[in-house]
């Protein structure tokens, strides 16, 4: 909030401070000038010191400096003064951006909510602090009509920058005392080097950096050479070069487009209210869509998504053409950005993700300031030109080629983007749309198929037994799909006395288990409208084969369809446990803490690619408190089917721990 209030009283401040037109718009432009002035010079530098130094420490200096040089803005009252202290301000925060947007990993008990916090810091900063902001400063400016005050516009201004000052205090005793998680989560330990010069990554990171931490040239150094030579990070870069200069030649013509339109400042607030609107929907939609195509494919994709929309914008004959395709722009920039940002969390090392993070947000305002700074210059050269068009004279104005050809570099450099992040390129991205809107099948019957599944067995085992007893204490028609013991007896009639070692030959075992389950309990139970409970139906196996790695999980996929059929649940209940918490007797925990994060990732994939279909339930606590949150989550479901009417007592002392046999 006090970022986007700074900037509103630092401007107005600036036209304060002058007298003439032609120099309120020079002291506008300065401000403007010397907010991005510092990432253009130091970005690297503050990145490297925010891998060498304490996060929170940096965080911290960075705030009280920031308060102290905001609090003297008013003290001196000069504008030569204003722009320095805007660039020592800028200065610092160039230093605190990296520290803060490095650290978030580390506030984290998964790395799989790398994606939500950065959507929730995202939608702060360009959401609730940008309204906050504006609330604030334009109560403060109505001060004084609101209550017949004399009071002058500057003093209004003066207090604002009082209130940021406080804002940046706050901060910084909120960081120092409050989050010191920012440093690194006590406990956690690098792994150990098999040689002294380089540590080891964990499976899936981007890393190369050294154990011992070396100067800070050679930091800098070591994270441009690390940049420039990975091409996940190389295609980040590339692909943010072509959304920002797309961006800026939005924004640097959009004044001039607007009236192009014949709209007016009514349509230019149209305008850019519509492109906000989409930035928060891209935001919002991005974890599903990331659930369903790889991070890596999916920012190339947005990229090139939003350079295509731009074409019709800088065709469009009428205001109402542009406001039904800008927000597509807007929402393409959306995925774009979050994407970008948790590929940095999760793919980058915590080593040298904070020169990383300079990098991307020096480049974010480099090429903004590059394009804000050659758009007005190109529009003042190219002008209005009259065509005639079959007779007919047509006036185009500089803003439309010069839309047309950043939606051009858009897309270029997209595609470039993409196909140096894309490290499946013998698999075309059409294979992963159609995987992830394939729906399943349907059972014909008036039943309901109702399935829990999880990492851990023991889970699934316990909460299958609770929902069972729950739903038989108001429905008789209740059927428990695979009895443990059952199942044994079905495996054992397959197996006879053969020994098996391969993963292919396990796999097919699991598919035919669950073929025969689903031939001889699970169609006949629904089709006589029966309530159907199963643990581990499909899911959990095919996660846990796909993280075993050795077997393709679209061949996976393909026998897990034929053995069943393509039987769906009707609701899937997804246990979301932390790894972590399982007892070290548990066979998940056997296999390794890399084979347990990939087993949850890959349930969190498949859950969130089919919404409707599943309902994700917090696994942590007593297993009382988790069957609660079973009931509850299936409530909608089972009244939406009529299998309920009354929420019945349930007694959790009551259940036996043995199978429940019918």
């Amino acid at each position: 909030m006090g970022d986007w209030l700074a900037l509103l009283a630092q401007t107005a401040l600036a036209t304060h401070l002058t007298e003439s037109y032609t120099a309120q718009s020079f002291a506008f432009g300065g401000v403007v000038a010397m907010k991005l002035l510092p990432a253009m010079l130091l970005a690297p530098l503050a990145g490297a010191l925010a891998d060498r130094f304490d996060r929170r420490k940096v965080m911290v200096t960075c705030d009280v400096l920031r308060a102290a040089i905001m609090l003297s803005i008013p003290i001196v009252g000069e504008l030569w003064w204003l722009f320095v202290a805007i660039f020592l301000i800028e200065l610092c925060s160039l230093f605190w951006i990296p520290a803060k947007e490095s650290s978030i990993p580390n506030l984290l008990r998964r790395s799989d909510q790398v994606e939500t916090a950065n959507q929730l810091s995202l939608a702060m900063t360009y959401g609730v602090s940008v309204i906050t902001a504006t609330g604030v400063f334009t109560l403060l400016s109505s001060v004084g009509t609101l209550f017949n005050l004399s009071l002058d516009p500057t003093t209004t201004v003066y207090t604002a920058l009082f209130i940021n000052g406080l804002a940046f205090l706050t901060s910084a005793l909120v960081v120092a005392t409050r989050i010191p998680e920012i440093s690194g989560r006590p406990g956690r330990k690098p792994e150990p080097a098999p040689e002294p010069e380089v540590t080891r990554a964990e499976p899936g990171s981007v890393a190369a950096q050294p154990a011992s931490k070396p100067g800070l040239f050679r930091m800098l150094r070591d994270g441009i050479q690390f940049i420039g030579t990975t091409p996940l990070i190389r295609g980040l870069v590339i692909g943010i070069v072509g959304a920002m200069a797309a961006a800026g030649a939005v924004v640097g013509t959009s004044k001039l487009y607007s009236q192009s339109l014949s709209a007016g400042d009514a349509g230019y607030g149209m305008l850019f209210s519509a492109v906000f609107i989409g930035l928060a929907l891209g935001m919002a939609v991005s974890p599903k869509l990331a659930q369903r195509v790889p991070h890596n494919r999916l920012f190339g994709s947005a990229i090139v998504c939003a350079g295509l929309a731009l074409i019709p914008v800088a065709i469009a004959p009428h205001l109402g053409i542009a406001l039904a395709v800008i927000p597509l722009v807007g929402a393409s920039a959306g995925v774009a950005f979050l994407t970008g940002l948790t590929i940095v969390g999760t793919q980058v090392e915590d080593e040298i993700r904070g020169r990383t993070v300079a990098v991307v947000q020096s480049l974010l305002r480099i090429v903004m300031f590059a394009s804000l700074t050659f758009v007005p210059v190109l529009i003042g050269i190219v002008g209005q030109r009259t065509f005639e068009f079959f007779g007919t004279e047509v006036q185009v104005d500089a803003t439309r080629p010069i839309l047309f050809g950043a939606s051009l570099v858009a897309v270029l450099l997209g595609v470039l983007a993409y196909r140096q992040m894309d490290d499946r390129l013998d698999q075309p991205i059409m294979a992963d749309l159609r995987a992830a809107f394939r729906s399943g099948g349907r059972h014909s019957g008036g039943g309901l198929l109702i399935t829990i599944e999880a990492d851990a067995a023991i889970d699934t085992a316990t909460q299958t037994r609770h929902l069972t007893h729950w739903l038989r204490s108001f429905d008789n028609n209740v059927v428990l799909a695979n009895d443990p013991a059952l199942d044994e007896g079905r495996l054992g009639r397959m197996l006879g006395s053969v020994e098996l070692t391969g993963s292919r030959a396990h796999a097919l075992v699991a598919a035919a288990v669950r073929s025969d389950v689903v031939e001889q309990v699970i169609r006949p139970a629904l089709d006589s409208g029966a309530v159907v409970v199963m643990e581990r139906y499909v899911d959990s196996p095919l996660a846990h084969f796909g993280a075993s790695g050795g077997l393709e999980q679209r061949d996976l996929e393909g026998l897990a369809d034929w053995a069943t059929g393509k039987l769906r649940a009707d609701l899937t209940v997804l246990l979301d446990r932390d790894p972590a918490q399982l007892g070290t007797s548990s066979p998940t925990e056997q296999l390794g803490a890399d084979h347990q994060w990939r087993v949850k990732n890959l349930l969190a994939e498949m859950a969130a690619a089919n919404p409707e279909r599943y309902v994700v339930v917090e696994a942590d606590g007593s297993e009382e408190e988790i069957a609660a949150r079973v009931r509850e989550a299936l409530l909608p479901l089972l009244r939406a089917k009529r299998r309920i009417g009354r929420v019945p007592e349930y007694d959790v002392a009551n259940v036996t721990t043995g199978p429940i046999v019918d």
